[in-house]
C-alpha cells in the first residue's frame, strides 16, 4: 500500500461537485469526506457469494471474497486487499492515530486498518458498505470510472 492522500496522487481526476452528483449523500460523506457509516447497518456484511469488492466511486476492485471474514465489528471486514489498490496515511481524528485507508485511484475513503486481524496477514481492513459495491463471480466487473 502506498502511503498518498493528496488529490494530485489519484489517477481519477473528478471534481467533488461531480461526485456529488454521481453517489448517494451517504457514499459522498464517507468517500470523500471521511465518514464512518454506523455499525452494522451493512447489507454487505451478510454477503457470502463468491465475487469482488470494488470502489462505490470509480470501480476499482478492492477486495475479493477470498480475503474477506467476520470480524464481529458490524462493518464488512478484509484481511488482505487486492495488490496496489489502496494507499494509507494516519488519521489523528481520535485520541490516538490510526491508519485510514482509500482507493488508490480515486482517493475515495474506504476504513482503517488495524493489526488484529486473522492470519495470513494479521491484519484488519475494517470497511464501510456504502464505499464498496459487491460484484458477484458470475457477473462481469463495472468498467473503471476515469
Amino acid at each position: 500500500m502506498s502511503d498518498s492522500a493528496s488529490p494530485a496522487a489519484f489517477p481519477v481526476h473528478i471534481s467533488k461537485e461531480e461526485w456529488r452528483r454521481r453517489l448517494t449523500p451517504e457514499q459522498y460523506a464517507v468517500l470523500f469526506e471521511e465518514g464512518t457509516e454506523r455499525s452494522c447497518t451493512s447489507p454487505l456484511n451478510d454477503e457470502k457469494r463468491a465475487g469482488t469488492y470494488v470502489c462505490a466511486a470509480c470501480h476499482a476492485p478492492l477486495f475479493t471474497t477470498d480475503a474477506k471474514y467476520e470480524s464481529g465489528t458490524g462493518w464488512p471486514s478484509f484481511f488482505q486487499p487486492v495488490p496496489g489498490s489502496l494507499g494509507t496515511k494516519k488519521d489523528f481524528k481520535l485520541f490516538w492515530p490510526r491508519t485510514e485507508y482509500h482507493c488508490a485511484r480515486c482517493g475515495g475513503h474506504q476504513g482503517h486498518v488495524f493489526d488484529d486481524g486473522p492470519e495470513p496477514t494479521g491484519q484488519r481492513f475494517c470497511n464501510n458498505g456504502v464505499a464498496l459495491r459487491f460484484v458477484p463471480e458470475s457477473e462481469p466487473l463495472p468498467p473503471l470510472v476515469d
